[in-house]
Order: C-alpha cells, then sequence, then structure tokens
C-alpha cells in the first residue's frame, strides 16, 4: 500500500489506494449529485453495513464525511462514526465540521478515526492547523475543493475563497499534514472527466501524499490518473464511491488498472 505518513514524503509512490467515500447526513448514507446536501440522495439506512460491504469489495480505506456537522454544525452522527471505526478492519478517514481543537481531540481519540480532514477551518486558522499537525503527527490531512480557475471553493462550493491552489499548497505543507485531497469542485464525476491539470500541478508543488478525491467516470480516466505523474511522483489515492456502486467499474479492476 502506499505510504499516507508525511515522514515518507520523499518516497516516490508506486501504488495508489483506493478510498470508499460514505456520506453521513440525518444518520443515513447519501450522494450529493453536485454538493448541495440540499439535493442529497438517500443510499442506505444502514452506513455501518454500507461501510463493511466497501470493506468486502476491497477498499484499502474509508472516507467518512459528516455532511450534518459540515453544513449545521450538528454532531449527531459522531458516534455512528465511531461505530463503522469498530466494524471494519481498514484504516477510516473522517472529515466534516472539524473546526477547533477539542473537535479534533474527539474524533482520533473518542470516535478512533485513523485521520481528521480539515477544510476551510485549515485555511482561515493556519495557526490551529500547525498547532495540530504538531500535537498529532500523521494525522491531519487537508481537503481542498479546486474550481477550474484554480481558486479554492468555499461554503459548499457557492463561493470563491480568493485564495489560489499553488499559494495555499505552499502554505500548508509547510506544517506537516498528513496528506492532500483534492477535490474539483462543481464536477459530476460520472460525466465530466478528471481535471488532471489541477492534480497534477499539486504532485508538483508538495511533496506530501495527494488524494485524488473527486472519483473517476470510467476505466479510461482510472487510465489517466495512474499514468500522471509529476518529478517521479504518483498519486497517493483515489476517492471512489457511485462510480463502483453503478456499475462503471470495479474495485478489482480499479485496482489492475492503478496497480493496488
Amino acid at each position: 500500500m502506499a505510504d499516507l505518513n508525511p515522514a515518507a514524503r520523499a518516497t516516490t509512490l508506486r501504488t495508489v489506494e483506493l478510498f470508499a467515500r460514505i456520506n453521513l447526513l440525518g444518520g443515513r448514507a447519501v450522494r450529493l449529485p453536485r454538493g448541495d446536501v440540499h439535493e442529497s440522495v438517500s443510499l442506505d439506512a444502514d452506513p455501518v453495513a454500507r461501510a463493511a460491504g466497501w470493506v468486502g469489495k476491497g477498499a484499502d480505506r474509508l472516507l467518512v464525511v459528516d455532511l450534518d456537522a459540515a453544513a449545521y454544525r450538528d454532531y449527531r452522527n459522531r458516534p455512528l462514526i465511531a461505530d463503522i471505526v469498530a466494524a471494519v478492519d481498514v484504516p477510516v478517514h473522517a472529515s466534516g465540521g472539524v473546526r477547533s481543537k477539542r473537535e479534533v481531540a474527539r474524533m482520533l481519540e473518542e470516535v478512533g478515526v485513523d485521520q481528521v480532514g480539515m477544510g476551510t477551518a485549515a485555511l482561515r486558522d493556519q495557526v490551529l492547523l500547525w498547532d495540530l499537525c504538531r500535537e498529532y503527527p500523521g494525522r491531519i490531512f487537508v481537503s481542498l475543493d479546486v474550481l477550474p480557475s484554480e481558486e479554492l471553493a468555499t461554503r459548499a462550493w457557492t463561493a470563491g475563497s480568493g485564495r489560489y491552489l499553488e499559494e495555499t499548497l505552499i502554505e500548508l505543507s509547510s506544517a506537516g499534514v498528513a496528506s492532500f485531497h483534492v477535490i474539483q469542485a462543481l464536477r459530476n464525476s460520472l460525466v465530466e472527466p478528471s481535471n488532471l491539470g489541477i492534480l497534477e500541478a499539486s504532485l508538483a508543488i508538495v511533496k506530501e501524499p495527494v488524494i485524488a478525491a473527486g472519483g473517476a467516470r470510467d476505466t479510461n480516466d482510472l487510465k489517466a490518473l495512474a499514468a500522471l505523474e509529476s518529478e517521479g511522483r504518483r498519486l497517493a489515492g483515489l476517492v471512489v464511491g457511485r462510480e463502483v456502486t453503478e456499475g462503471r467499474f470495479s474495485i478489482e479492476e480499479a485496482r489492475a488498472i492503478l496497480g493496488g
């Protein structure tokens, strides 16, 4: 498996790990066709069973996104995330509503996830990010929602931040984050191809692992992502979800293409 610990960030990455994404909203697993919680589509009333199913299919890691916490500051799903952690034998990464040291400690020490993700909070309070990376080395990742212009999006993709990908990666890299999850904002992963330029730029700018968190349409997209390289570095991971459940490709096919 690819090493997602920043201690090995100078090492050329040879394997792309597969993260299965589970969005939680109101205690259910949902999907967001365009990133808007108001347009969520219910997928499963039992997210724990869904998580176990992903692991059974061969996912290397799980990415759990707490939409209630992110959108409404409602933390009702935290015990459910703990149940998911207890039910699977792969690392669980979680994000959504992580805005303070207290919440990071809760997620890592009580809920039991392996890594915690920060988004807007990492951009707004870099002192907090630095402190957290020092206190929890290798356990804080940053999610970046990137518009086609390479401006970072905020507010569920409804607004630009005035911050751009290159400057932000350079600033945050020095904090010691475990990895960067790069999401292509406004993209429908089942219809539109991956923006390889954004991902290639990310690989060129930072040594930390870069995760393509926007998914892939089909096996052709997988092949393009597998071939993506900058200065000998490849993607460390790919987040998948609806593409697999709708039959665009299987975990096994993705592994064969990505080298897993």
